[in-house]
């Protein structure tokens, strides 16, 4: 057989596999969901959720066990605040929880007996901050009114005792170096602007994933004897099934990336400087790897509920080892190794210094290399895992 016919052959093989592979994607429910519903959705319902970046006039109820004139000046200075409103007042802790329990408040700020007492002999007096931990945007408005109100209280009383005469010794006394906290690349201080572009990138990678897992599972459980790969004349090499299915993944998620990464931010305005030439670069080998992580993890995958599972379970972990809500220098080195083998990691801190720190393409070529070469791997991957099952096939004919 000449070269040319083999080349042939090889186009016609893999196009038909691909278009196998397409019409399995619209034929299972559960494929269907992941790859196309999931992505279309999920994403507009977690932007519309903290669209508004930070929350106000969040409701407290206050335990004031001291009522004091300096416990009253604490709530009603909370309550002044625009983060924080002070509904009710509970005479102890457990009515106070009550009414959190009934989902009335979101917080309890409990002052103790002893508040104006300690203050008053120049010692450090508490105020006890109980939160619902259901939205972490409610519990950082409550907990960081508090902190607020209490530097402000404390500056105040420092300025009272110093013994100074003008107003300037006591403005230097109380604040003897001024400084203007501005968030870099977060100007809102938002979680929106903050997790979002992590939370997308995984959404692209996990989706695809339970996608190809569904996919695989569904094939094994139609063969009788298991096998990944069907008795078709058309499945006989490893590289035209690899690629054909291949093909049909990216196809269909490099339309999906387009939307989760460049139309879902500029829906909801969250911070977009990246180039859509750069973004679409960027994209590509995430994507590449990310289908052939998909295809290689599907090879371990027997049922279909199995995938669904291990992903699902991950996917906390995975936001936690992007860097995004956790220091990337405070993650440990052994985690730091793991977070290496998902492509989800270098995806997710090259766009969010492409689209929110401004960087060009050139600052994230580490991220790019990364990826390139986590598709070679996968792709190895998923041909050695394939051939064993072709391997399998043949024994079983």
């Amino acid at each position: 057989m000449s070269i040319y016919r083999r080349i042939k052959e090889g186009i016609m093989d893999a196009a038909y596999v691909w278009r196998q592979e397409m019409l399995q994607v619209f034929k299972d429910e559960g494929v269907l969901i992941f790859f196309i519903i999931v992505p279309l959705v999920y994403p507009l319902l977690y932007s519309w959720i903290y669209n508004n970046e930070v929350v106000r006039e969040v409701p407290v109820v206050v335990v004031d066990q001291n009522r004091s004139s300096l416990s009253r000046e604490f709530v009603r200075k909370c309550d002044a605040s625009p983060d924080v409103h002070v509904a009710f007042y509970a005479d102890d802790l457990d009515e106070a929880k009550s009414y959190v329990s009934r989902q009335l408040v979101k917080g309890i700020y409990l002052i103790p007996s002893d508040f104006d007492e300690r203050l008053n002999r120049m010692e450090q007096a508490t105020v006890s901050v109980y939160t619902d931990m259901a939205l972490m945007m409610t519990y950082k408005a409550i907990y960081q009114t508090s902190m607020m109100v209490s530097q402000e209280m404390g500056k105040e009383l420092r300025t009272k005792i110093s013994g100074h005469y003008t107003a300037q010794d006591e403005a230097v006394a109380s604040q003897p170096l001024k400084v203007n906290d501005v968030a870099l690349y977060n100007p809102a201080g938002g979680y929106g602007s903050a997790l979002l572009p992590a939370v997308l990138i995984l959404i692209l990678q996990q989706t695809l994933v339970l996608g190809i897992g569904l996919s695989a599972g569904t094939a094994r459980e139609r063969n009788r004897r298991g096998h990944l790969i069907p008795n078709d004349p058309h499945y006989h090499g490893i590289y035209r099934v690899v690629w054909g299915k291949a093909l049909c993944y990216l196809m269909i998620y490099a339309v999906m990336g387009a939307y989760l990464l460049l139309a879902v931010p500029h829906m909801f305005s969250f911070p977009q400087l990246a180039d859509g030439i750069d973004m679409m670069l960027m994209l590509m080998p995430f994507l590449v790897a990310s289908v052939f992580f998909g295809m290689t993890v599907s090879c371990l995958v027997r049922y279909r509920e199995n995938v669904m599972l291990l992903m699902v379970f991950v996917s906390v972990p995975l936001l936690f080892l992007t860097g995004a809500s956790w220091p990337q220098s405070n993650i440990p080195g052994v985690l730091q190794g793991v977070s290496w083998l998902f492509p989800s990691t270098f995806g997710a801190r090259a766009y969010i210094r492409l689209n929110s720190m401004g960087a060009t393409l050139n600052d994230v070529l580490p991220e790019l290399r990364f990826l390139w070469i986590q598709a070679a791997a996968y792709f190895g991957m998923t041909c050695l895992v394939y051939g064993h099952h072709f391997r399998l096939l043949q024994r079983d004919k």
